[in-house]
């Protein structure tokens, strides 16, 4: 072949590789539930019934991803991670929206897996939720824009320290707060934001949990205040608290600071938003719902 010929094909091949059509970028919405989480079908994503009616508006492309919510955390993650793998790699990105344990979930995902290499997934699972390979290429990690906590739980609950929840489930050992405020290093988000909806509509167990609560955790921990324990901390103008928790990434009043990358969007002053969203987008859940649905696309 002459030096003219060869010139001529390598031309050729070059203008249509810059030709061929990049590979479309699809976004979805994982939305992660926390304790128990309603009799759930793992793997199966279409399954929103710990939620509500799989009809609502709750950000592109919805997707749930489920789990044993009555066993650990790190029994569980793999479930996690397998979502994640499907619909936040190669081309395709995230957004994420957790409730109570599920706060925990995602933090030790990202924590824990975050920095590992990640194939690259066709985004179309299996009947049990894995994805195959697109090019058997990898990534660092996964394409997560954000995250949306629903009065998370990822300092963990009073309840759980005093047994007012089974304490046969092994969740339960993983909601004590101590052991929640160690399980991972919360700073390490690997640069996602996490945004804070904190509930209030507390009642039954105010004398156990500290400040302001939603009948399930305080504020504490819906509010992602750091530190190896939890604290008192409450709306603005209540005096029978350790301090405010300050809404944005504010530290709050007595100086104690929230978690990196971690911002309250959402601090119930109207005590308005209790935890559940009893299997039907109500509570905290709602609230959470509508912002992923304006912002989610």
């Amino acid at each position: 072949m002459s030096a003219s010929v060869r010139t001529a094909v390598l031309a050729a091949a070059t203008a249509a590789l810059l030709a061929a059509p990049e590979a479309s970028a699809t976004n979805y919405t994982l939305w992660i539930h926390g304790k128990n989480g309603g009799g759930t079908q793992i793997g199966n994503y279409a399954d929103f019934s710990n939620w509500g009616p799989s009809t609502a508006a709750a950000g592109v492309n919805k997707k749930a991803v489920n789990w044993n919510g009555s066993q650990s955390i790190g029994s569980q993650n793999a479930y996690v991670r397998n979502a994640l793998d499907c619909f936040c790699t190669g081309t395709n990105w995230c957004y994420i929206a957790v409730h109570s344990a599920g706060d925990l979930q995602i933090g030790y995902t990202l924590a824990l897996y975050g920095g590992s290499a990640r194939y690259k997934k066709n985004a179309t699972p299996n009947s049990s939720g894995v994805c195959g390979n697109t090019d058997g290429t990898t990534q660092t990690g996964w394409n997560i824009k954000w995250v949306d906590v629903a009065s998370g739980a990822s300092g963990g609950s009073e309840l759980a320290d005093h047994g007012d929840w089974a304490v046969g489930d092994p969740i339960v050992t993983d909601l004590v707060t101590t052991t929640a405020r160690a399980m991972y290093n919360h700073n390490t988000t690997r640069a996602v934001w996490f945004y804070n909806f904190a509930g209030s509509k507390g009642t039954a167990y105010s004398g156990i949990l500290p400040g302001q609560d939603d009948e399930a955790v305080a504020y504490h921990t819906t509010g992602g205040v750091s530190g190896s324990s939890g604290g008192s901390y409450c709306n603005p103008g209540d005096w029978f608290c350790g301090g405010t928790l300050n809404t944005g990434t504010s530290a709050c009043s007595d100086g104690r600071a929230k978690w990196s990358y971690h911002s309250v969007k959402f601090r119930d002053d109207g005590e308005a938003y209790s935890h559940s969203g009893n299997g039907n987008w109500e509570g905290i859940v709602g609230k959470v719902r509508a912002d992923v649905a304006a912002n989610a696309y």
